[in-house]
């Protein structure tokens, strides 16, 4: 009996969430009555289909080198992706498994359907994007929110006489925005964010996401307009379509690229101004004074043996380096909301985790753990591997005795 990967996949929260069940039980109808058997299911919730970064099409293929089943059955070739390289990588690796695709919709699938539907998701992916954007610079030019909010402001929910929600406005939060006007005072008065920071931590009051306030929250990033001393909204302009955003074909993920000054859409929005002019260009002229003096971490290199693996046993927090010889808890010194201002010389630290991986992976009882599971592991892809070649002799002797 034909056994059958069933794979369902919906692309957005906004979708219903029934449309996985939907697409899961006509595809157990048609395994039904073509006799075959369903030995396993696979299904991402709310992911795009433009990577293949996604929890359920990962074990699918991983199952497929394994001969768990000789079929994928899906509602359409866009469920399993819409990327004309990844579509084309699925397929390659199913077949060279031994494993076929058959969708509902276009039916057995061959390298006819991976070109011409893999260019046609690869369209759809693109006019979708150019839809989107013009939609939001639609409500930009209206001097609406183009998607998302910034601190200092709340969402308007309101309704059309139809009764269809009017999206893009916003008013000023007063609490917000009395905290926005202190941070501009106090920085250009002198003080520096992480003092900033720190004071507003003390107070317990909340930062744009809900957590501890940080430098970075406060000073951002000036060209790409980040932080609260950079959002220009706070003095009535409204600048959209800054960075432009394109997905890494080796990890999936997104990655924001700063636009040329003439690419800017801005517009003048005067009732959502927050700080005063002349308060703002004395917080441009400090932080213009600031630029050319390279902070520490500029000075240092961007990795070290240890970066991003350590760190605070009291708050979790990353444990980074505070100096330019020792380690510290970067959450004690950037928000002040953790005790722990013990820090760690580099080169102890770096030495005992380097000592401890020498004695342990040495060790002979170690050492012989990890050459068995080398040896499975081989011995499980030789296994492969002569499966794979029985499969195809079946399938010639199959081909000859009904020629």
């Amino acid at each position: 009996m034909t056994k059958v990967a069933i794979y369902a996949r919906y692309s957005s929260d906004k979708q219903r969430e029934a449309s996985i069940e939907d697409q899961i039980r006509l595809c157990e109808e048609r395994a039904a009555r073509e006799g075959w058997s369903v030995a396993r299911l696979y299904k991402d919730q709310a992911i795009s289909g433009a990577s293949l970064i996604r929890p359920g099409i990962q074990p699918l293929m991983q199952d497929a080198q394994k001969d768990a089943f000789d079929l994928v059955l899906t509602e359409s070739l866009d469920r399993i992706s819409r990327d004309q390289e990844d579509i084309a990588g699925v397929y390659k690796r199913l077949r060279f498994a031994g494993v076929s695709i058959l969708t509902l919709s276009e039916g057995p699938i061959s390298e006819l359907h991976i070109g011409f539907k893999g260019t046609m998701g690869a369209l759809y992916l693109k006019d979708l994007a150019d839809k989107t954007r013009r939609g939001q610079r639609g409500r930009i030019e209206a001097g609406k929110s183009g998607g998302g909010n910034s601190y200092g402001y709340d969402v308007v929910v309101q309704f059309s006489e139809a009764g269809e929600p009017v999206r893009g406005d916003r008013r000023i939060n007063e609490t917000e925005a009395a905290v926005i006007r202190h941070i501009f005072d106090d920085y250009a008065a002198g003080k520096s964010p992480k003092a900033l920071a720190h004071a507003l931590n003390k107070r317990g009051m909340p930062g744009p996401s809900g957590k501890g306030w940080g430098p970075s929250t406060i000073n951002g990033n000036w060209r790409r307009g980040t932080g609260i001393l950079n959002n220009e909204l706070y003095v009535s302009r409204l600048v959209w379509n800054r960075l432009a955003y394109i997905k890494d074909p080796d990890t999936g993920k997104r990655v924001s690229r700063p636009k040329e000054e003439s690419e800017l859409v801005v517009k003048d929005v005067p009732d959502l101004r927050i700080v005063d002019q002349e308060l703002w260009e004395r917080v441009k002229a400090r932080q213009q004074a600031l630029r050319h003096q390279p902070s520490f971490f500029e000075r240092q290199r961007p990795r070290m043996l240890l970066s991003y693996l350590l760190k605070c046993g009291c708050c979790g927090g990353g444990f980074s380096k505070v100096s330019q010889n020792h380690y510290g808890c970067s959450t004690a010194r950037d928000k002040g909301t953790c005790s722990n201002r013990l820090t760690v010389r580099q080169d102890e630290l770096e030495g005992l985790v380097i000592a401890a991986l020498q004695s342990r992976l040495m060790d002979p009882g170690v050492a012989g753990r990890i050459l068995r599971r080398v040896h499975a592991s081989s011995e499980q892809a030789a296994g492969r591997k002569e499966c794979f070649a029985r499969r195809g002799e079946e399938r010639t002797r199959k081909a000859r005795q009904s020629a």
